[in-house]
């Protein structure tokens, strides 16, 4: 009974043999929306969907590579591939191997993507190169073959037959063509003798010229040292390699003559110039013999001396000024070295020692003086005082009549202390009595026979 079960390998295996034998499967047309795009390094998964449905959608490394635009989430595309199924979830998807935008060319959108990234950059906007008005030698970038480089070489054999023309044999259609252009511009580059670059090519699809549209040959054609002149296409086609270009031309005719000039025409123009240097340098001779003539009829030459008045008198007022100017700056030096010199002499070590001697000497005097005076003032001062002393003396009392009696060296103010008997001495201004007392008698009392 279990035999009639089939296994989920088997019936998937069963399945995708029917998706790959079915030969309207093989190779489908397909329109859609992209969705959930994320660039990878490797194969690209995404979906594509409309408004009803939506399918898987896988694309191998080596078919995303010829791929001319950078797909987006949401752009509408059309792809050609396969449907298949994938065994290990079960779905069914398409393996596209072909993709274009839908209502755009594949090109055309690359090449806007490529132009707008570059502008990013300023590869466009940077400063030019200028083109040599007189170009010795002329690199031309082109198939050997066809009527670009015919047309460069009759235009510039016709214009400017004495520049020399170098051809660098490129292919410039194809997958071959974009590395064989940056090749020789590198050769152009490395010899390094070249004056101007032609990089040309005749009209075509957009298919026809996308070698110059690659991003590679665009950076190639930025880090040019050399001016480079593109002339690629008709008139109307616009490459990137014109875009980054010095200049641009509309055909390889219009390219040579932005190259080089007439050379007939710049004869010419020398020939003008040099007769107008000639005209111009008549004029100058004539105007110089002018003056060389009213030179001849000066003053200065019929009479020399006139010539040398003015100076002369100057040199008398120069010689008067310079006089009085030393004459001035001597005697500023005389009195500068006066003035110094008395100083000095002021400073000198023995007019300060004479100057110190008269101060000693004053002072010397002065201190006498003081000193004597001084000595007066206390002489007197002390005979005042003797004076005084004198008027206050006991012994000037005592000259008057008056004595003092003293017992035992003491003086007695009181008859108290004097006893019958007592030995006293009295004191005169002129001397000395010894006495002795015999009789005592109260205080006012005076014995008849004492009086």
């Amino acid at each position: 009974m279990t035999q009639e079960y089939l296994s989920v390998t088997a019936l998937t295996k069963y399945l995708k043999r029917k998706f790959d034998a079915d030969p309207y499967l093989e190779r489908v047309f397909l329109t859609g929306e992209i969705s959930n795009f994320r660039l990878r390094p490797n194969h690209q998964y995404f979906s594509l969907k409309d408004d009803g449905a939506k399918i898987s959608a896988v694309m191998f490394k080596s078919a995303f590579n010829k791929v001319k635009f950078r797909p987006e989430e949401g752009m509408k595309v059309l792809v050609v591939g396969r449907i298949s199924l994938f065994e290990a979830s079960g779905n069914y998807q398409i393996y596209v191997e072909q993709m274009q935008p839908d209502g755009v060319g594949a090109l055309y959108q690359a090449y806007e993507q490529l132009k707008e990234k570059l502008a990013k950059e300023g590869l466009f906007s940077a400063p030019k190169k200028p083109l040599p008005r007189y170009p010795k030698k002329i690199a031309v970038i082109t198939s050997p073959s066809g009527a670009v480089i015919r047309d460069i070489i009759t235009t510039v054999r016709r214009r400017y037959p004495i520049a020399q023309l170098v051809l660098f044999p490129t292919v410039v259609q194809g997958d071959k063509a974009a590395p064989d252009i940056i090749r020789n511009l590198d050769r152009v580059q490395a010899q390094g003798d070249f004056d101007t670059v032609i990089l040309g090519r005749g009209g075509g699809s957009i298919e026809d010229l996308w070698p110059f549209n690659e991003e590679s040959v665009a950076r190639a054609l930025f880090a040019m040292e050399i001016p480079v002149i593109s002339s690629v296409g008709h008139e109307t086609d616009t490459t990137i390699a014109d875009l980054v270009a010095d200049v641009r031309a509309a055909t390889p005719t219009a390219a040579a003559e932005l190259a080089v000039p007439v050379l007939s025409e710049e004869l010419l123009r020398l020939k003008q110039q040099d007769t107008r240097l000639e005209q111009a340098f008549s004029l100058q001779l004539q105007r110089k013999n002018e003056r060389y003539q009213r030179a001849l009829a000066s003053y200065v030459f019929r009479d020399p001396n006139r010539l040398y008045e003015a100076q002369s008198l100057k040199l008398d007022q120069l010689t008067q000024r310079l006089l009085q100017a030393s004459q001035q700056r001597l005697y500023e030096a005389e009195r500068y070295q006066q003035k110094w010199a008395s100083r000095l002499q002021q400073a000198s070590p023995l007019a300060n020692v004479r100057r110190a001697q008269q101060d000693t000497t004053y002072l010397t005097k002065q201190l006498r003086q003081a000193t004597q005076r001084l000595l007066e003032n206390k002489q007197t001062a002390f005979a005042n005082t003797v004076q005084s002393l004198d008027l206050l003396s006991p012994l000037k009392i005592m000259s008057r009549g008056y004595t003092f009696t003293t017992k035992d060296e003491q003086v007695l103010k009181s008859r108290e202390k004097v006893a019958l008997g007592d030995e006293l001495t009295i004191h005169f201004a002129d001397g000395q009595v010894r006495a002795q007392v015999t009789e005592l008698s109260a205080q006012g009392l005076i014995p008849e026979n004492q009086e």
